[in-house]
């Protein structure tokens, strides 16, 4: 199968993104497979739901259900550096991969990780790092990360899974800094209340995944193409971005879809190839 080419990857990626460390009027935000995203922000960078690898494909190779890669890798993990934050929103490993992580880990010694406090001890023995090491999170809680926000919100995939203390195993967060806000959702279904709690958020940016809910996947699902549009009409996104499609051939979704549900009601969305980024206004 011929790979969905990146439209920058490697040392032409990294070049771009370290000739723009210094901008101190934008944020950027570049798209590198599935729900991974590098945010990035006067000098820092913040990486989000990072996958980067090809551990599932490895994992379920002779499988009933074989991780078939659709799009090439963008970058390789041990190549990102200056990265102040990472994020997982959940245990799923296109979401906590430890191919990926251990090496940002490794790369970035000043680095912090976030994740559901609900995901602790998994965590811990996933990416191999003391169990007090990352930063967890629960629903309607916040933290201050070297400029960055984090606010906890919690995510239906398929279901508001909480732990015996009650805090969620899947999570959102919306990530505010300077006059920003970017709401990236992890995976999830839409949910009562949802857009109550997003709404006074007045996000700049929703990132949303929209491969859908197919049972037939054997796999919990997401919002799909006119659900994310309507999501990001609902909540006020100034912008929405897609993502969780174009990785594996069996858990994708038509992006030309979300295109023409945004356009129906009116939503702006920036739909990203891999290796590209979103510039703020």
């Amino acid at each position: 199968m011929k790979l969905i080419k990146a439209i920058k990857k490697d040392a032409e990626l990294l070049s771009k993104m370290d000739m723009l460390l210094g901008d101190e009027n934008h944020f950027y935000c570049w798209w590198l497979g599935q729900s991974g995203f590098l945010l990035q922000w006067k000098n820092k960078r913040v990486l989000i739901d990072p996958y980067l690898s090809d551990s599932l494909t490895k994992k379920y190779l002779n499988t009933e259900k074989p991780h078939t890669r659709m799009s090439e890798l963008v970058v390789k993990p041990e190549s990102l550096n200056h990265i102040s934050i990472v994020t997982s929103s959940h245990n799923h490993t296109d979401h906590l991969d430890a191919e990926t992580l251990i090496p940002v880990l490794e790369n970035n010694p000043e680095i912090k990780f976030i994740i559901p406090e609900a995901n602790r001890s998994f965590v811990a023995e996933r990416v191999k790092c003391a169990v007090d090491f990352p930063i967890g999170l629960n629903d309607g809680q916040s933290v201050l990360i070297d400029e960055f926000t984090f606010h906890g919100i919690p995510a239906k995939h398929n279901e508001i899974e909480r732990d015996e203390k009650g805090n969620c195993k899947f999570m959102g967060y919306v990530i505010e800094f300077g006059p920003y806000k970017i709401y990236h959702s992890g995976d999830t279904l839409w949910f009562d209340g949802m857009v109550e709690m997003l709404k006074p958020f007045a996000v700049d940016l929703a990132i949303l995944p929209i491969n859908g809910n197919k049972p037939e996947r054997k796999i919990a699902g997401n919002l799909d193409c006119k659900e994310a549009a309507e999501l990001g009409k609902a909540i006020g996104a100034k912008c929405v971005i897609p993502c969780h499609y174009d990785l594996f051939t069996f858990n994708t979704a038509d992006v030309n879809e979300f295109v023409m549900e945004a356009e129906k009601i009116n939503q702006p969305y920036k739909v990203l190839r891999h290796g590209e980024g979103y510039e703020s206004n």
